[in-house]
């Protein structure tokens, strides 16, 4: 593990402050930056037509980027064939092509470290019983995982005694889900779910059932296009379910399989924050440089982790807001910031929807 990378996963989650971070991010993403360009054929054309064949940044907002949507066109990894360990791609929608990401055995060894950091920071080490909004068809094949896959994957060991809410026919199983609550009752529960599936199969079927779930810790995350579409923000979502279910405890979290175990949860303010080991930054639509606090623009994503392909610096589709440095409410360092939609006439990614 380089000795950046190392030093941020060691401290304790959102404890270093941006003046101390930076200079390691910075480090880190130099060091990546130089051995995706020796590595990836097609990174190094990226670097050389885009970037003037600059691997060597500055700041981190001189750092090479790759637009998300490459890995739905590009075989874009730096490991021969044979150190393929696991290949994770995208949701789309319907048509889509789907991204494609590959790991190897370190970088999913590192991967699953650095979630679990992450994860246990919010909800405890504690296993606790698991309810999963989804069909245990999607985790089947664990060789290639779609998102929602690998989302449920990367939560089941943070549960036990997990129970699906689905059938593998996207039925409801009303009879499972009683008995399960029964034996659990009075119990912290864990419920994991993409935020439309958790709204079409749990809120929807439920709501009028009276279920207490007041115990729950909810973690979700993507598919708000369909609420969106039924104008549900974010603050409505937690409303109703707190009002149905009595859950009062709910984390969003803002990722994407492009950047795997870099996942940005959301805090009790309101506001997503990056882990020590990875980093987001807004440009200005209009310039495309860096845009000040409390100005909208597009989503940078920065990462320690992608060694086996380069997804260390990603361009993504989304356009967000830095609200402040160091200074959230909620304690945590950092940039706190928050997702405000998408860039007009960008491609749906889908990345959950069912």
């Amino acid at each position: 593990m380089d000795t950046q990378l190392a030093h941020l996963l060691e401290a304790a989650q959102y404890s270093v402050p941006v003046a101390a971070k930076e200079p390691l991010m910075l480090e880190g993403l130099n060091d990546l930056s130089r051995h995706h360009y020796e590595c990836s054929i097609e990174y190094r054309r990226i670097v050389d037509t885009v970037f003037d064949g600059r691997v060597e940044a500055a700041r981190l907002g001189d750092v090479p980027y790759v637009p998300v949507r490459l890995f739905k066109l590009l075989e874009l990894k730096s490991i021969a064939d044979e150190e393929v360990f696991k290949l994770m791609t995208s949701s789309g929608t319907t048509g889509q092509q789907p991204s494609r990401i590959y790991l190897d055995v370190a970088g999913a060894r590192i991967q699953t470290q650095a979630l679990s950091s992450i994860v246990t920071h919010y909800i405890g080490k504690r296993r606790l019983p698991m309810l999963i909004v989804d069909h245990p068809g999607v985790v089947k094949d664990r060789a290639q995982f779609s998102a929602r896959g690998a989302g449920i994957l990367g939560m089941l060991s943070y549960g036990r005694d997990h129970l699906y809410v689905l059938r593998q026919d996207m039925t409801v199983d009303r009879a499972a889900l009683s008995t399960w609550l029964t034996e659990h009752a009075g119990q912290d529960l864990l419920i994991f779910g993409f935020t439309f599936m958790v709204w079409q199969y749990l809120f929807e079927p439920f709501k009028a059932s009276a279920i207490d779930l007041s115990k729950a810790t909810l973690v979700h995350s993507g598919g708000w296009k369909k609420l969106t579409d039924l104008a549900i923000t974010n603050e409505a979502f937690k409303t109703h379910l707190h009002d149905a279910f009595g859950i009062t405890r709910v984390h969003n979290f803002y990722g994407m399989v492009e950047q795997v175990g870099s996942v940005f949860f959301e805090c009790d303010a309101g506001y997503f924050h990056p882990p020590n080991f990875a980093d987001v930054i807004i440009r200005d639509l209009l310039s495309w440089g860096v845009a000040e606090v409390g100005q909208e623009g597009v989503v940078e994503t920065l990462s320690l982790l992608p060694k086996s392909y380069p997804g260390h610096s990603l361009m993504t589709e989304d356009l967000g807001v830095v609200h402040g440095v160091d200074d959230c409410p909620c304690g945590r360092m950092g940039n706190r910031f928050t997702i405000v939609g998408r860039i007009p006439k960008a491609e749906i990614r889908g990345c959950s929807d069912a």
